[in-house]
């Protein structure tokens, strides 16, 4: 299955470290608002004075620090911590004096544990929020919700366990959400991406335990890339697609979705679509022709009869397989006549 939402974290990534590179190149030897540096060296102390925070000194201007960048004002407004396997402890409740702080990003801190500490809800101007390949637990609180400027929230790769709160639903500037890989339960909250914001929306759950219906609201929202994969979902999940969405990769692999796919529009820009291991019933709309970039197309282990379109030939023949009564290249059974 194609993986683009990794490289767009990664993406981002990248952008953060050189932002950062430039604006501290910018701002060379000029200290950062005093309450910035009192809550960054509360920080500091809050984990121990660990020698991850070796530059962060008093006697050093705050915006040459490491993880830091200021902007032209001297707030701190992006704070990055980034592959660090012996930085240990929680995340202190300290980051909420970061009161300018737009972006907290904390990536393969695997010795980082504990819960989301609720001062992150102070940080009000957040525009993004990711906690990534942590050991961090407990529930996503609902607090989040109170960062109404958040556009990406990243927290995968965790230990996070109960349900997704309702209140999530109220960021109405959110376009990312990513919550893979972690012990979710419970249902997908109906009202996700409930604004009419122009921008398109990731949707990434996978790898957790969540149940229920696949919201039937979700029919009128423009994804980009959807992974559902390994849940425990039913419903029907052509709410997901129609020919002028712009919807490029979903994977609704190992879910147990059960809906007829015969009357599916695929959307005309759609890359990648596997829906192996489900119980889908119907036939391959002869449409799917339309999809010239069609890259993966996998239905294998699922209840599909008919002919496979002469347009998927060319894809290998295990994306066919083990479903009741399909035919056609490049299966070997031809189809009777």
């Amino acid at each position: 299955m194609s993986t683009p939402p990794s490289a767009h974290a990664f993406l981002v990534l990248l952008l953060l470290v050189l932002a950062g590179a430039v604006i501290a190149s910018a701002e060379n030897n000029k200290d950062c608002h005093p309450s910035d540096k009192a809550a960054l060296l509360a920080v500091k102390s809050a984990f121990g004075n660990q020698s991850h925070f070796a530059s962060w000194t008093p006697s050093t201007p705050c915006c040459d620090w490491h993880d830091i960048t200021c902007n032209d004002a001297g707030r701190v407004i992006i704070l990055l911590f980034f592959e660090d396997v012996n930085l240990t402890g929680t995340i202190p409740d300290a980051i909420s004096g970061l009161t300018e702080l737009l972006v907290l990003n904390l990536y393969y801190l695997p010795a980082i544990s504990g819960p989301i500490p609720k001062g992150i809800a102070k940080l009000s101007k957040l525009t993004s929020l990711s906690i990534s390949l942590t050991s961090v637990s407990g529930p996503i609180p609902s607090f989040l919700g109170a960062l109404t400027k958040l556009n990406d929230l990243t927290l995968s790769s965790n230990s996070l366990t109960g349900t997704i709160p309702a209140s999530l639903a109220g960021l109405r500037y959110l376009d990312t959400i990513d919550l893979r890989n972690n012990r979710l339960t419970g249902t997908i909250p109906p009202l996700f991406y409930n604004s009419k914001s122009p921008i398109i929306p990731y949707l990434l759950l996978s790898n957790n335990h969540l149940s229920g219906s696949i919201p039937t609201e979700f029919a009128a929202v423009g994804f980009q890339f959807i992974d559902l994969s390994h849940n425990a979902l039913t419903g029907d999940a052509s709410v997901f697609f129609g020919r002028t969405k712009e919807l490029e990769s979903i994977n609704l692999s190992h879910i147990a979705l059960s809906f007829d796919l015969s009357s599916v529009e695929f959307p005309e820009e759609m890359q990648a679509m596997d829906a192996s291991y489900n119980a889908i019933r119907g036939g391959i709309p002869a449409q799917v022709a339309n999809v010239t970039n069609l890259r993966q197309f996998n239905v294998s282990y699922n209840k599909l009869c008919g002919q496979v379109p002469a347009a998927l030939a060319r894809l290998d023949v295990y994306n066919f397989q083990h479903n009741k009564c399909l035919c056609g290249a490049p299966l070997p059974d031809p189809c009777k006549k």
